[in-house]
């Protein structure tokens, strides 16, 4: 736990995908998520700033402000046609960070980084 900074967000790499990894430490808490905005296709959601909307942990893009509920996903800006995949974070007793995902072939066709902006 001690490699992942306080109420801000770390990237992790599994397979070819990157996913972003949030310490909400305020609320005893922890969330992942696709590391890509779908909005502007470039892996900036851990630098995005995590927040509370009405009780829903959020993150939002550092690119355009628009929020995705850690929970499930959504777009609570109002934008329905944008979502991120979300995956289970687990902490065992010797405080080690557990992600619940896929394969990582599954997750690299599932979040499809060659959208991303600048991929090749």
């Amino acid at each position: 736990m001690s490699d992942f900074p306080a109420e801000a967000g770390s990237t992790v790499k599994y397979g070819n995908s990157q996913i972003a990894v949030f310490n909400f430490a305020s609320r005893g808490e922890w969330y992942a998520c696709q590391q890509m905005c779908p909005h502007k296709k470039a892996m900036v959601l851990s630098r995005g700033i995590i927040g509370d909307a009405a009780g829903i942990p959020k993150v939002a893009c550092p690119l355009h402000k628009k929020t995705f509920s850690l929970e499930n996903g959504s777009c609570l800006s109002g934008d329905s046609e944008y979502e991120v995949n979300v995956f289970k974070v687990k902490i065992d007793e010797q405080e080690n960070v557990y992600l619940e995902l896929p394969d990582s072939s599954v997750l690299d066709e599932l979040i499809n980084h060659t959208e991303c902006a600048g991929a090749h």
